[in-house]
């Protein structure tokens, strides 16, 4: 309706800054192949694209933290709700569940799936679920999919 209303406005088109807003989670992804953004998106798009990510990753992390993930490859950080659990973040990689001697392990299998709904670049998911498991553990509990291997993220490039 609103295309219509548009289309026939006498005021002309719409501003420009409604024209560029990108809402990605309205649309189904599944015919984009893995690690991929679709075929419209071309070498200078995911440069741009994973520059800009490592740019919110970093604000996201702050220096010190990113700091630590460029030197170890990893960050990790201990559950809440979980005693003597910690979740092993690996950009573009599952979430590895790592447990002290002695902890029975939440889950069946050591490493845990989850999948951004749209492909983002990895770093940029990368601070999402770095977010989400120090505020939001809850969530990555009621999504995730234990898994017994370790692989790449599928929606990330």
């Amino acid at each position: 309706m609103r295309f219509v209303r548009r289309l026939f406005d006498a005021n002309g088109p719409s501003t420009a800054r409604e024209d560029v807003l990108e809402l990605p989670w309205t649309r189904r992804w599944s015919h984009v192949p893995r690690r991929s953004a679709g075929p419209d998106f071309h070498r200078a798009d995911y440069r741009r694209a994973r520059e800009n990510a490592r740019l919110v990753a970093r604000s996201t992390l702050g220096e010190d933290l990113w700091v630590d993930l460029q030197r170890q490859g990893y960050l990790e950080l201990p559950s809440r709700l979980f005693p003597g659990v910690t979740y092993r973040l690996r950009v573009g990689l599952r979430i590895e569940v790592l447990c002290e001697p002695g902890v029975r392990p939440p889950w069946r299998h050591p490493f845990l799936c989850i999948n951004p709904t749209y492909p983002l670049p990895e770093e940029e998911f990368f601070a999402h679920l770095y977010l989400y498991v120090r505020d939001r553990e809850e969530e990555i509990i009621r999504v995730a999919a234990p898994q017994p291997w370790d692989q790449p993220l599928g929606r990330t490039f």
